[in-house]
């Protein structure tokens, strides 16, 4: 019963991290198209805000995965090891924060006028987590191997 508790309040968390990973590379597209001054600061401010709820989303989302993966280790002890599904979804959850980080950099760079990343460039980036998001849950629901 606790398994399904910390997987669905991981669930939670994971919507939350995954809001903030989708939107807030389109805010620096508004950012890096935006010419008035006024429109820039107010938009530094929103990509304040939305990366803190991102970050806490992506915490919440690897403490409680950690969590999860503890509980199924216990009631499974050879759980980890046949897995083999989830070890290929590990890798892609390390992209994804690696991701994450180049987001909050990004994010900083702005917030001190020194980003030098083209709107397109950006729209390009804002595709990845779609495609790691995919390949996540397809691993986490099918579980191919």
């Amino acid at each position: 019963m606790l398994i399904l508790w910390l997987k669905a309040f991981h669930v939670f968390a994971v919507v939350t991290w995954f809001a903030g990973l989708f939107y807030l590379p389109r805010l620096l597209v508004y950012h890096a198209e935006a010419s008035e001054p006024v429109v820039r600061e107010r938009l530094k401010v929103m990509e304040r805000r939305l990366l803190m709820m991102t970050n806490i989303g992506g915490a919440l989302t690897i403490l409680l995965g950690i969590a999860t993966l503890g509980a199924w280790q216990y009631a499974v002890p050879d759980y980890f090891r046949q897995a083999h599904w989830l070890h290929v979804k590990l890798v892609l959850v390390l992209l994804l924060i690696t991701y994450h980080g180049v987001l909050t950099r990004l994010v900083r760079s702005f917030a001190r006028d020194t980003a030098h990343w083209t709107p397109r460039r950006l729209r390009l980036f804002n595709e990845l987590p779609a495609l790691l998001l995919i390949g996540i849950v397809v691993l986490a629901v099918v579980k191919p191997f």
